[in-house]
């Protein structure tokens, strides 16, 4: 079974799917399941309970998944007065993705299994301002050195970047400080290059991409990415929210001081001078309160259920990030339940590789 442009392609001008389209699609959603379901796996009775199929359909579908090396058996469930039902379960190790980190200032690359864990991983310093031919070339270098080159190729490439950026077309905007990066279409010479599927995205965005708790992915969430920049990711609805020009997330040029230090962006008093101002004299308090007040707009705004906050500046001092954001959070609440605050469980090249396997468990990422 080829997962790739044959299974996803659509029908006619009628609506319809053609056969490798729905199948691919029915692939994707027990694959999805047995992912969610962890290592104890599940029975084909649920999967055909949870996703409609007939269970004659599920069996082929499963037996298909198993011949491939992507399903296995996970041992058998505990009988209820018949014969124990067989338990499958998603072989992590089959496939994988990798997801790139492209920083002002550093790169960091991962390659992850189907479950999402990370089995390798290699960085360093970068030079943004380089060009984007440059760091073209060492996005190349560093998936190369984390793929497997006894396996299969990855199934794609996320490469997470700076905004602002065209995620549609994968080309790179006006990126403040760096005029030479506007128009550079970099998803597509990345993807010329390795040869592979290669999706582009902000940073923020693949932040709040790949939550590991499953549950937590219908929630509606904002990531708050504190590093050389300020940004925000959306999840809305359970998906990543874009805008429609992927312009959603400009979170550190909101104007919190009127007449205040002049931003890069060119505006005054934006969040993200007064947040990174304060980090740089060291007062991280300070910091996390202008953080926090940023978040309370945006919490007001769109009445979300948490506020993940991750980059290097939090991990620094996680602490007195979630606990000064926590503190501005619950004295402007406008709801009984202030939104939950709390730190991110995943960076940004692993959010850029969870969206780089989204298709392949049929989710839009």
């Amino acid at each position: 079974m080829n997962r790739g442009s044959g299974d996803w392609q659509g029908g006619g001008g009628g609506g319809g799917v053609n056969l490798p389209a729905l199948r691919g699609h029915n692939e994707a959603l027990l694959l999805d399941l047995l992912r969610c379901a962890g290592p104890a796996g599940l029975g084909r009775s649920e999967l055909a309970a949870r996703t409609g199929l007939t269970p004659q359909a599920v069996s082929k579908i499963a037996a298909r998944l198993v011949a491939e090396g992507l399903v296995a058996e996970a041992g058998r469930a505990p009988s209820t007065g018949g014969k124990p039902r067989t338990l499958l379960r998603l072989v992590p190790q089959a496939r994988y993705a990798v997801g790139v980190h492209v920083d002002r200032d550093e790169l960091r690359a991962v390659r992850v299994d189907l479950a999402g864990g990370v089995v390798a991983e290699s960085g360093g310093p970068l030079d943004f301002g380089a060009g984007p031919e440059a760091v073209a070339e060492a996005v190349v270098r560093e998936v190369a050195r984390v793929s497997d080159p006894a396996g299969p190729r990855p199934l794609g490439v996320g490469v997470a970047a700076p905004g602002p950026l065209d995620h549609r077309t994968g080309v790179m905007g006006r990126v403040t400080g760096f005029p030479r990066w506007e128009g550079f279409p970099l998803r597509e010479v990345l993807a010329g290059r390795l040869g592979v599927p290669v999706l582009l995205d902000k940073d923020t965005n693949a932040g709040v991409a790949a939550p590991r708790d499953p549950a937590s992915l219908a929630a509606t969430s904002v990531y708050l990415h504190v590093g050389t920049g300020l940004g925000a990711g959306l999840r809305l609805g359970g998906e990543v929210y874009r805008g429609v020009r992927s312009g959603a997330g400009e979170f550190g040029h909101q104007v919190l001081r009127l007449d205040g230090p002049p931003c890069r962006c060119g505006g005054r008093g934006c969040a993200e001078v007064l947040c990174l101002e304060a980090v740089a004299r060291g007062d991280l308090a300070e910091a996390a309160r202008i953080l926090g007040e940023g978040a309370a707009n945006l919490v007001a705004l769109l009445d979300v259920d948490q506020v993940l906050l991750g980059g290097r500046v939090v991990g620094a001092a996680p602490e007195v990030f979630v606990e000064g954001v926590r503190e501005v959070l619950a004295a402007r609440a406008l709801a009984a339940e202030p939104a939950v605050v709390g730190l991110a469980v995943r960076g940004v090249a692993e959010g850029a590789a969870e969206l780089a396997l989204a298709p392949f468990f049929g989710r839009a990422g």
